[in-house]
């Protein structure tokens, strides 16, 4: 329902003729694949779109692995979508030889959501990202470069099939098991490493702390 929401006010907001709207777009990335929502290109870059069906109060920062999302009591950590947006960035960057430039991240939340902690221009609700592409008035691309960025995306994606959306949720699945096995920081949500005293009555003892040190001194027992 959300990609279809943006698929749907891109079409109606968006003028055609400016900027051209390829949905759902799998390529390569290491090991497995990168699902892209939306890529919306035009004159002004590639903007790449993740799309967060989601209700409920949303906290996070720019720079956190992890955004908490809190239903009236009930409060779950998901995946900073900027950081999940990077790597489709970083896989279109690859694929179409682009600079970092041309190419600009958009996330856009749908849904009964609100936004309780300040938010990146380009974390946006509903039709605010549409706002935001708009904003955008700097050629980066010529017509005969957005041409041929779509040629070339329609040539290096997979076919939009059932078997490619089979592939693509075995690899996530595989990543979900490995994450499930990592220690997270309490406080921030980042990994957490091992360390060790160095002095005092606890000198040798290990214990998790914050990758994110000293920013965040989040600590848990190694057991």
């Amino acid at each position: 329902m959300g990609e279809f929401i943006v698929n749907l006010s891109a079409r109606y907001f968006l003028d055609k003729s400016r900027y051209r709207l390829i949905k759902n777009v799998t390529l390569p990335s290491g090991d497995g694949t990168t699902q892209i929502d939306h890529v919306i290109v035009s004159v002004f870059g590639v903007f790449v779109v993740e799309t967060k069906n989601m209700k409920g109060w949303i906290f996070g920062g720019q720079h956190q692995k992890q955004w908490t999302q809190r239903i009236f009591k009930h409060s779950s950590k998901f995946q900073n979508p900027l950081h999940q947006n990077y790597k489709h960035v970083k896989a279109l960057e690859q694929l179409l030889g682009l600079e970092e430039s041309q190419l600009h991240s958009v996330v856009v939340f749908v849904g009964d959501s609100t936004f309780k902690t300040p938010m990146p221009d380009n974390v946006t609700r509903g039709f605010g990202y549409v706002k935001y592409i708009k904003s955008k008035t700097e050629p980066l691309l010529s017509d005969e470069q957005v041409e041929d960025i779509i040629q070339q995306i329609e040539t290096g994606r997979y076919p939009r099939s059932l078997s490619t959306n089979r592939q693509h949720v075995k690899h996530v699945k595989n990543i979900v098991e490995a994450k499930a096995n990592q220690v997270t920081c309490p406080k921030c949500g980042s990994d957490m490493v091992q360390r060790e005293v160095k002095k005092g009555a606890r000198q040798g003892q290990k214990f998790w702390g914050c990758s994110r040190f000293p920013s965040c001194r989040g600590i848990l027992n190694l057991n």
